[in-house]
């Protein structure tokens, strides 16, 4: 960047006139003089626009710039100083580099009232700028689900004003009062089913049938059949109140509940046939297996645990640290259970039977498990088996850390945004006058679009106009271009969007 000036430079080859023309320039408050020479290299930003305004008239003069002082020939910009010293680098390096500290939405806004195309943004800082507008639309996003959970869909009929408040029932603890305590009652009854589960394999807790066979006690299962009406109720409501039937029935978790429930009603059906089907083994194995699915319904907790949810995303965000752990292990075991087996087959009394077979033994004692049950008999098998248990914490410690990592980030993320959306909801609620959100018509677009995005944009400007130059054009009648030089929320646009 700070190297020899770039070929895809214009043509530099100025006139006389204007090598020698200086123009100064006042963005702020801050003076500049700027070469006509240097700002001809880019004849189609604003600046370049400058060095021929002696043959401009006042409207054209005045449609350039905020104001014009015409004894001292000063142009004068209410723009920010900052970014300015990061725009002025394009026309002596080619190429713009945004400094720490500086919003890159607010910072776009400005390359594009300097006519600066964003190609010539350097790689590092579109990267940056991606994510940022990844970050608003996301909370756009949570602000158009806040406002829809607030105040519904005003144009809805009555069956979908009553499916959407069911919905919200079901689904958004935190919509009201009722819907805490359902979400409550229901993480409730996931943990006794799931007690309920694991206490009914104890034999003494356990009677037995007519055949003498154990089963489980009367009263589990009946608190059993009691959690199950109450998951299978909750399942057929959100199915009911949700807009959208077959990406419910598809998405992970109602997955996860179809199948918590499915086995139960599997069972009495088969039961509902009468003692013969039961005796099949083929039916009794399949019975044992859709009990064995009832443990599916711990991983419900997920629904009502933030914690779970963000664990979940940072492993899916952590795929590829995953497959490194995948690949130092695999290839760890096959070595080292490889030499283990060639070091021992010689040993009467060897534990070494396989290659196949000493892998379960390469596993445990690289994840420094060591069950005792295989274990080296010779000396070299020893040293062997040191090496392995060294390496193995070494391949399992280098892929943990980008993991906690990705866990924070992302953790951290959302916490952002969920302040961030939280904040421009009690922004509009603060531009409503009487403090309260109003649900119009328009309103979600808004936020869902252009609202979030252009509240921020507007961040870019300084705080005041500052007059410091005389203003002949108001003398004259002319009318000045209107812009926006509001600076709407300035710490906060700061606090979020800049890293």
């Amino acid at each position: 960047m700070w190297g020899m000036q770039k070929t895809r430079y214009a043509d530099c080859n100025g006139s006389e006139a204007s090598e020698e023309t200086e123009i100064v320039v006042n963005i702020g408050g801050v003076k500049q003089v700027l070469y006509g020479d240097v700002l001809n290299r880019y004849p189609d930003t604003r600046l370049a626009e400058l060095v021929d305004c002696s043959l401009k008239s006042a409207e054209e003069i005045s449609s350039l710039c905020d104001d014009y002082d015409p004894d001292t020939g000063e142009f004068y910009f209410d723009r920010d100083p900052e970014a300015f010293k990061c725009i002025i680098e394009l026309y002596y390096y080619g190429e713009i580099h945004m400094k720490r500290g500086i919003c890159p939405i607010c910072f776009m806004k400005e390359m594009e009232f300097w006519k600066i195309d964003s190609d010539f943004l350097d790689e590092c800082c579109k990267c940056h700028l991606k994510e940022v507008e990844d970050e608003l639309a996301e909370i756009a996003e949570k602000v158009r689900t806040i406002l829809v959970d607030r105040e519904g869909d005003p144009s809805a009929g009555g069956w979908q004003r009553f499916q959407m408040c069911l919905w919200r029932l079901m689904e958004k603890p935190e919509s009201s009062l009722p819907a805490h305590i359902i979400a409550i009652v229901s993480f409730i009854f996931i943990l006794v089913s799931s007690v309920v589960m694991c206490v009914g394999t104890i034999p003494d807790l356990q009677v037995e049938d007519s055949e003498g066979n154990l089963t489980e006690h009367p009263t589990l299962e009946v608190i059993e059949t009691v959690c199950i009406g109450w998951f299978t109720i909750e399942y057929l409501l959100r199915l009911i109140s949700s807009p959208n039937k077959i990406k419910f029935v598809l998405a992970f978790m109602n997955i996860i509940d179809f199948m918590a429930i499915m086995p139960f009603f599997v069972v009495l059906i088969l039961t509902s046939f009468g003692a013969g089907v039961m005796e099949l083994a083929n039916v009794q194995q399949a019975v044992q297996a859709l009990r064995i699915m009832r443990i599916a319904r711990i991983f419900k907790l997920a629904r009502h645990s933030s914690g779970l949810q963000t664990l979940t995303s940072a492993l899916k965000s952590s795929f590829k640290e995953l497959g490194l752990l995948l690949m130092y292990m695999g290839v760890g075991v096959f070595l080292f259970s490889a030499l283990g087996y060639t070091m021992e087959q010689n040993h009467p009394d060897t534990l070494f039977t396989s290659i196949p077979q000493s892998f379960w033994w390469a596993v445990i004692t690289m994840t420094t498990v060591g069950y005792g049950d295989v274990y080296p008999k010779t000396t070299l098998g020893r040293c062997n088996a040191a090496i392995s248990f060294l390496c193995g914490v070494i391949a399992i410690a280098l892929p943990i850390h980008p993991i906690i990592n990705n866990f924070v980030m992302f953790y951290n993320k959302q916490q952002v945004l969920e302040t961030a959306a939280k904040h421009e909801i009690e922004l509009m609620a603060l531009r409503t006058g009487d403090g309260e959100l109003k649900a119009a018509p328009g309103a979600h677009k808004h936020v869902c679009g252009a609202g979030v995005w252009d509240n921020t944009m507007r961040s870019c400007h300084s705080d005041t106009y500052i007059p410091l130059l005389k203003d002949p054009r108001a003398a004259a009648g002319i009318q000045t271009p209107s812009m926006d030089t509001s600076f709407e929320s300035t710490a906060e646009a700061t606090e979020y969007f800049v890293s």
